[in-house]
């Protein structure tokens, strides 16, 4: 089972924490673990620790943004590893998580909407703590069609309803 989720810059603070199991995380000794580690080791690292017995982390760097998979033994580490790389994979699409879109900058709704962007993702893969969809096509393809049928939802809301013209 995947027991949480996150994505933090190298500063150590978090941009995104979603965790399928209760856990009072404190990111700053994630970080230390993280920097304390060589460039050329691997990438898994056992967090009993921190989040209890047969806990496993594994990361993922880029540029300045860590991803974070915490896991227990039921779970394969080179999946998980997998299933970041398709987070990657979705930069490049229309729906994008990078560290650009996790900082929260700008626009109140149009930080809002990226917030809300970048849950839909997760929640299309992961779910409960278990794994949905690896497909990075599907994944973007059913976030669409979220989003298709919201802005229709919010379409008709926009159109005054009859009954409101005859209370005139």
């Amino acid at each position: 089972m995947i027991k949480g989720v996150i994505l933090m810059n190298d500063k150590g603070k978090p941009r995104l924490a979603k965790f399928y199991d209760y856990h009072i995380v404190k990111f700053f000794l994630l970080l230390a673990v993280l920097s304390s580690r060589a460039e050329n080791v691997s990438n898994f690292v056992k967090v009993d620790s921190l989040f209890g017995p047969d806990a496993r982390l594994v990361y993922k760097t880029y540029a300045t943004l860590h991803i974070l998979f915490i896991f227990d033994s039921s779970e394969n580490e080179l999946a998980m590893l997998d299933l970041m790389q398709g987070l990657h994979r979705n930069d490049r699409s229309e729906f994008v998580v990078t560290a650009k879109h996790l900082c929260f900058c700008g626009d109140n709704g149009q930080v809002f909407q990226q917030f809300l962007q970048v849950h839909a993702i997760l929640d299309e893969i992961i779910l409960g703590g278990e794994v949905l969809e690896t497909s990075s096509s599907e994944v973007v393809k059913a976030v669409e069609e979220i989003y298709k049928m919201e802005r229709a939802a919010n379409s008709i809301m926009a159109v005054p309803s009859i009954t409101s013209w005859q209370g005139r």
